[in-house]
């Protein structure tokens, strides 16, 4: 990702401070999304839509005398039809997650990141040009994920967490007002595959439980296993197990193929898709995908995606 990067002169305002920036960097794009059965914001039938997003993401920090870096770090979006019939089209300016980390160490208060949302495995692969649903997310956001403002626009919900890495060991825990969750999470990598597991306690019957995933390369592919127990399964339609199978593969010097099989007791078929991304060099890629999901509807899209 290619950064802007002001001068520290220009961004402190004591000498006592040994580095401070602002970093510029996200992504855009456009493309083309297509919704089995769905009716658009005007209560017609609205299969073909175009789908657009622009992100502009922005970190600063300042480096203290003693090397702590403290920081804050927020986004701004717009997106056009990203919830297709909804009319939600999740824009503005999100809520800042404040940081302050040295060596491996580094604890987040505000917007945090989440335990759960920044697992190993909880999103293997990026299917297609938006993702197409997710339904190989396992945890299925039933846990703090940074920006989930819930309709709170800049504000979101506070949190507090820890991340602490060292060497081939991480750990992650996070706590946040919403449903009073509190998670951990464990990771070790060893020869390329990456192990985790994470457990959260919730106020809400069908939050996650606990999930596990391994993922690594397996001769040419990459492939992921990934599982979770979503909440309590007594009540038909909310709860139970999510289990996801993922890989990539390349099939060619700048084109890979994802594609994701995943089922959950609360599906009411068993979900899955593939894409293909293609490399055109200077932060540019064309992607697009198709997925039958979860809802026993069928998503695709197709389209361009710039980083910057």
């Amino acid at each position: 990702m290619k950064k802007v990067l002001f001068a520290t002169t220009a961004l402190v305002a004591t000498a006592g401070v040994a580095a401070a920036d602002v970093t510029f960097g996200g992504y855009g794009r456009f493309g083309v999304m297509y919704q089995e059965n769905n009716i658009g914001a005007d209560g017609t039938e609205s299969e073909f839509n175009v789908t657009s997003r622009f992100r502009l993401e922005i970190t600063a920090t300042a480096e203290s005398d003693a090397g702590v870096t403290f920081g804050a770090y927020t986004r701004i979006e717009q997106n056009d039809n990203f919830y297709p019939g909804t009319g939600h089209t999740d824009n503005g300016i999100r809520g800042v997650r404040f940081f302050a980390k040295t060596g491996g160490l580094e604890v987040g208060v505000g917007n945090i990141q989440g335990a759960l949302e920044f697992m190993p495995g909880q999103y293997p692969i990026d299917l297609g040009l938006t993702g197409l649903g997710y339904d190989y997310t396992a945890y299925n956001f039933r846990g703090d994920a940074i920006f989930d403002e819930n309709g709170d626009g800049a504000s979101g919900d506070n949190g507090v967490e820890v991340k602490y890495a060292f060497g081939d060991f991480s750990v992650h825990v996070s706590a946040s007002e919403r449903n009073s969750r509190v998670a951990a999470v464990g990771a070790y990598t060893w020869s390329g595959w990456t192990f985790a597991a994470g457990i959260q306690d919730s106020d809400y019957d069908y939050d996650t439980e606990w999930t596990l995933s391994a993922g690594g390369d397996f001769g040419p592919a990459f492939v992921s296993l990934t599982y979770a127990r979503n909440g309590d399964d007594d009540i038909t339609g909310l709860g139970g197990d999510h289990v996801v199978l993922a890989g990539r593969f390349d099939v060619g010097a700048a084109t890979n193929i994802e594609a994701y099989v995943a089922d959950a007791d609360y599906f009411a078929e068993t979900s899955y898709g593939i894409d293909f991304n293609h490399d055109m060099g200077g932060g540019t890629s064309l992607r697009g995908g198709i997925a039958s999901r979860g809802n026993d509807t069928v998503r695709a899209d197709l389209g361009v995606r710039f980083n910057f």
